[in-house]
């Protein structure tokens, strides 16, 4: 019979060198002396089996130098029993010496070769165990068997398909056993090819009857990812068992078909085999990985109505699945149902556990579920121990990890990298750095994780210098490539420290090395243009995502949204909303929050009706704009009833922030008793935001009673605040009071009289200027301060508030023209013809004299003013602002 088979040269796989100790007396070529005509004596074999027997393989050696001193011989069945005996009791060291003694066996037998390779290769000496097998003259199938079989003990699966070709080329074919081995092989390898091969000589030698060949050669096609030929497979075969149907659910959910996985296991019903724990266990597991853990907890369920009970994989796939999914609490609930139901964790669970308490900070749970651990003895394990590093770190419990940390005798990477990372996230850069360089010096080295922790940790710390020094030695001194990671860390950082043309600077380096920037570096680097006089910027980087093909990313235009409505360009916000292929929560959220900062509050409740008619759920983010929208429309009764469905419809919790709005929405429409008796009620305690909101209506509505109490809370809650007490003195001087409040005394009339130097920021021409209140060494000053003074005397101020003036800046006639009225003057003195939009970002509330100046030149000079103050986005157009004179 001839097989036709691909031909292959002889292929010399490289093994590791081992000593033979005694067997290096061995000659190169095995030979067998034997003399003629001579037998061993009964006893003396009988004695030899017995030895073996009993595992007195000492005995054993010493009596076979006794049969080699009366010149006698062994039988090969009773050396192949002392080499099966050393076997099973893995003596190595006595395997050797029975070698150097081969040569008593009475004749040349392929089969002690064949068990000699056994014992090598059981034994754990694969390299001599291949040097015995090289060397053999005569190889059957059962020496083939035993080589092939050792590599496979040792998952070397490529060298398992050399194998089958050199025993091809020797004329030797595999059997019923051998077949799955190799067919093992090619699946583990992803070896399509050569498994192909061994179905056609499965089919020609008559082995496709036999289910563990069959199944054998059924998971090569699923494991390579051939699912089309798998599924052939399986439909043809006529026989077929719980290993079969099992191997096709894990390669219909390894692609990502759960649903026809699903089907498949409906199936196996109507087959009449009920599916195993391991059928279920590969759906659960399937679903949890795509993100659809309600369907696996259904399919739990399912499984223990069926009389299957869940294993500890089946608990330690939902936990995980659960924690990864962001659902961490139930992760956590359904670990502790886990205990109660009598099912040991394992180390995945475990660590699923105590990762799931680290992201939420939970403490207690993961001291609890380390007293576990350390009941199993398991917290030495390197994974367990890292996620306690991690959970101790996050919690701020940096003792407690180092103490983790330091009983992990076989430290990684992540071990060292979860410790440096702990100290850099609490601010001990200094400690961070002395781990470093222990790492350093240990076995193992830092990698480019290791470097961009310490890198992110001294920038996000404040201190850049050292960022940067570290950022310049990575590829010096670490032997390390810099990748993205690497700038993203000190991008963030820059935009973390308010650094922008610093952040900016690294960014185009970074391109200029031919770094290809990816979503983090444009996430990172985004919320830093978000503000008006960053609109170009925004540009630049738009275009850049564009180059990058980064457009669709959700995230990215989710980002894009809310920056460009920042910096002023809402209508830009639109279009890029309304061209996602899809949007979720938060696209919904940065378009309606971005109208409500330009003050457009019917186009956002207009989007906030289109997106509960489209069925998207509103979060706390939502209501919080959908309020401040009513708020700025004037609808109470509507904002009141948005209010009151976040927890009788929607079942949400309000924040601070939400009552905060609800102050702001009562006091735009100047209903001030409402916006007390509704803090009276609030059920929980009033924080600086709440008194700030209601503050700011008192000063709008020239309520001065209410303006004292507001202030007064204030003053309660932020003792040390200037700027509160620079309001509080100016609201005592208009009430009379001032002798009597003892908290501005102790202050002292000058500490608190000295307001915060008011500056604004503006770019003309690329560059960006700063101009600050009564500055006059520019030497254009005379000429911006004749401007602003005669554009002044045509806004009458005093007439139209009748004098009550509380502002964080002092009056103009004490501390000088304000910064943004110069900014103003330089955008219009500058230019040939009047700009048509002038973008200011100004570091102090704006005063109302400076708004009415802004309104009536937005009028005069047929312009737009953007202008973005600490309290407000105030957009001027033809006279009117778009704050609704409430700021």
């Amino acid at each position: 019979m001839t097989i036709t088979c691909i031909s292959k040269p002889p292929v010399i796989i490289p093994t590791k060198h081992e000593i033979f100790s005694d067997f290096s007396q061995t000659p190169t070529r095995l030979t067998f002396s034997y003399v003629k005509n001579t037998k061993t004596p009964k006893f003396t074999d009988n004695h030899l089996k017995y030895l073996a027997r009993n595992g007195r393989l000492t005995e054993a050696v010493t009596a076979l130098d006794s049969v080699a001193l009366t010149g006698s011989e062994v039988r090969p069945n009773t050396f192949i029993n002392l080499l099966q005996a050393c076997i099973d009791y893995g003596s190595l060291e006595l395997g050797r010496k029975l070698h150097a003694r081969i040569h008593l066996v009475k004749e040349s037998d392929p089969f002690v070769e064949t068990k000699l390779v056994s014992l090598y290769a059981k034994c754990g000496s694969l390299a001599d165990a291949r040097k015995v097998f090289d060397k053999m003259s005569e190889k059957n199938l059962y020496t083939w068997s035993a080589m092939i079989g050792a590599y496979t003990r040792e998952s070397r699966w490529k060298e398992v398909v050399e194998l089958f070709f050199l025993m091809m080329q020797d004329g030797v074919l595999p059997d019923g056993f051998l077949f799955p081995r190799i067919l093992q092989a090619c699946a583990n390898c992803g070896d399509a090819r050569t498994g192909s091969l061994l179905h056609s000589l499965v089919i020609r030698l008559g082995m496709v009857g036999f289910t563990r060949v069959s199944n054998s050669v059924l998971a090569v096609y699923a494991k390579s990812g051939e699912l089309s030929s798998a599924r052939r497979f399986f439909d043809y075969m006529n026989e077929r068992d719980r290993v079969t149907w099992n191997s096709m659910l894990l390669a219909y959910c390894q692609k990502g078909e759960n649903d026809e996985a699903y089907r498949l296991f409906n199936g196996m019903w109507s087959e009449g085999l009920e599916p195993c724990i391991v059928s279920w266990n590969i759906l659960v597991n399937s679903y949890n990985q795509i993100g659809q853990c309600d369907v696996a907890l259904g399919l739990m369920k399912e499984m223990e109505s069926s009389g299957v009970s869940p294993d500890v994989f089946t608990w330690t796939s939902m936990i995980s699945g659960l924690a990864q999914n962001g659902r961490r609490w139930h992760a956590l609930f359904l670990f502790k149902e886990m205990l109660l139901a009598g099912i040991k964790p394992n180390g995945v669970t475990i660590t699923s556990a105590v990762s799931a308490c680290a992201s939420l900070k939970v403490l207690k749970m993961g001291l609890e579920i380390h007293s576990i651990a350390l009941r199993m003895g398991i917290t030495e394990n390197v994974l367990v121990g890292n996620a306690l590093i991690d959970m101790y770190a996050k919690c701020g419990e940096l003792e407690a990890a180092r103490r983790v940390f330091d009983v992990i005798e076989e430290k990684d990477v992540y071990t060292w990298n979860s410790m440096i990372a702990g100290y850099c996230q609490s601010g001990y850069c200094g400690k961070a750095y002395e781990i470093f360089i222990k790492m350093q010096e240990s076995d193992v080295k830092p990698n480019v994780i290791t470097w961009n922790t310490m890198i992110s940790g001294y920038i996000q710390n404040g201190d850049e210098d050292r960022a940067m020094d570290l950022f310049e030695r990575i590829e010096r001194d670490g032997k390390i490539r810099r990748n993205t990671s690497s700038w993203n860390a000190l991008i963030a950082g820059f935009v973390q420290l308010g650094a922008i043309d610093e952040a900016f600077g690294v960014f185009r380096q970074m391109q200029s090395c031919s770094i290809c920037p990816n979503s983090v570096t444009i996430l990172s680097i985004l919320p830093g243009c978000a503000n008006l006089i960053a609109a170009k910027k925004v540009k630049e980087i738009h275009g850049c995502i564009l180059r990058r093909n980064l457009e669709f990313v959700l995230s990215i235009s989710n980002s894009l949204i809310d920056t460009y409505a920042k910096s002023g360009n809402i209508l830009y916000s639109r279009k890029i909303f309304e061209g996602m292929p899809t949007q979720d929560i938060i696209s919904w959220n940065s378009i309606i929050g971005g109208y409500v900062l330009h003050g457009c509050s019917d186009a956002a409740l207009d989007l906030f009706n289109q997106m509960r008619k489209l069925g998207l759920k509103p979060n706390r983010g939502t209501f919080l704009s959908v309020i401040l929208a009513h708020g700025i429309a004037k609808k109470v009764d509507e904002g009141k009833h948005i209010f009151s469905s976040i927890i009788d419809n929607y079942e949400i919790i309000p924040a601070i922030e939400h009552y905060s709005a609800m102050i702001e929405l009562y006091g735009r429409s100047g209903r001030l008793g409402e916006a007390m008796e509704f803090i009276e009620d609030m059920p929980i305690e009033p924080d600086s935001s709440v008194w700030t909101s209601l503050l700011t209506a008192s000063r709008i509505h020239q309520d001065i009673a209410l303006a004292v109490l507001a202030g007064e809370r204030l003053l309660d809650l932020e003792p040390g605040n200037v700027l509160v007490n620079q309001l509080m003195f100016q609201i005592y001087s208009l009430s009379g009071k001032l002798d009597e409040f003892s908290k501005v005394r102790k202050l002292g009339k000058e500490h608190t009289l000295r307001g915060s130097l008011g500056q604004s920021w503006i770019e003309v021409r690329n560059m960006v200027h700063k101009f600050v209140t009564g500055d006059q060494s520019k030497p254009s000053s005379n000429l911006l301060h004749s401007w602003v003074q005669k554009v002044t005397k045509e806004v009458n101020v005093d007439g139209r508030h009748g004098g009550f003036f509380i502002e964080e800046e002092e009056k103009e006639e004490t501390g000088g023209v304000h910064s943004e009225k110069l900014a103003l003057a330089f955008a219009l003195i500058g230019s040939p013809s009047s700009p048509k939009s002038i973008r200011i970002v100004k570091n102090t509330r704006m005063c109302r004299n400076c708004h009415l100046t802004a309104k009536h030149v937005s009028l005069k000079f047929g312009c737009e003013i953007y202008l973005s103050d600490t309290n407000c986005f105030h957009h001027f157009k033809n006279g009117h602002c778009s704050c609704g004179d409430y700021w």
